[in-house]
C-alpha cells in the first residue's frame, strides 16, 4: 500500500491491486453546477424570460469540454460558461454574463477601448495572470477572460471579434 497526496490534500491508503478510477473532469464539474451548455442556457433564460445571445465565435484554440452554469450572486445572477482544454488549463477561456455593472471597471486596468458592432465599447482589462475584455449589450454585461500565457494566440482583435459575434 502507498499513501497518496494530491497537493496539500491527503486523499488516503490505495492499495496497488485495487480498482480505484480517478474522478473525471466531467464528473468534477457536474459536482461543482457545471451542465451542458444548453441545459445551463435554458435554466439562465427560463428564470430571466429573455434570451441571452452568446457569441458564434470562439478563440482560435483547441478545448476538450464546454461547461455552464448560472451563479447566484450579490449584483444578480450571472451565467457562466467555460471552454477548457484538461491537458492544458492555459487554453481556457471563460465567459460571464450579469446584469448591467455587475463588475466595476477601473480606468488604471483599462489597457485599450475598441468600438463594437452595435456601438457600445469593450474595454481590455489586465488583471494579473490574465486578461478581460469587457463590454455592455442589452442591459447585461459581457466578460471574456484569457490567462496572459495565450495572450499572442489570443489577441485583443481576436477578443472583439469574438465579442462582435453576440450581435445578431
Amino acid at each position: 500500500m502507498s499513501t497518496v497526496i494530491c497537493g496539500t490534500l491527503y486523499i488516503g491508503k490505495v492499495n496497488a491491486n485495487s480498482h480505484y478510477q480517478p474522478r473525471t473532469i466531467e464528473e468534477n464539474y457536474l459536482e461543482i453546477g457545471y451542465k451542458s451548455v444548453g441545459e445551463a442556457l435554458r435554466d439562465y433564460e427560463h428564470h430571466y424570460k429573455e434570451e441571452l445571445q452568446l457569441p458564434l465565435r470562439v478563440p482560435p484554440v483547441v478545448y476538450t469540454h464546454v461547461f455552464a452554469r448560472t451563479i447566484e450572486g450579490d449584483k444578480g445572477d450571472l451565467f457562466e460558461m467555460e471552454f477548457i482544454n484538461e491537458k492544458s488549463n492555459e487554453n481556457n477561456f471563460l465567459i460571464c454574463v450579469a446584469p448591467k455593472d455587475a463588475f466595476e471597471i477601473l480606468d488604471k486596468e483599462v489597457i485599450n477601448k475598441f468600438k463594437l458592432k452595435g456601438g457600445n465599447t469593450a474595454y481590455l482589462l489586465d488583471y494579473g495572470r490574465g486578461i478581460l475584455l469587457i463590454f455592455e449589450k442589452d442591459n447585461l454585461q459581457y466578460r471574456f477572460s484569457i490567462d496572459k500565457r495565450i495572450s499572442e494566440k489570443i489577441t485583443p482583435e481576436i477578443l472583439v471579434q469574438i465579442a462582435n459575434s453576440t450581435y445578431y
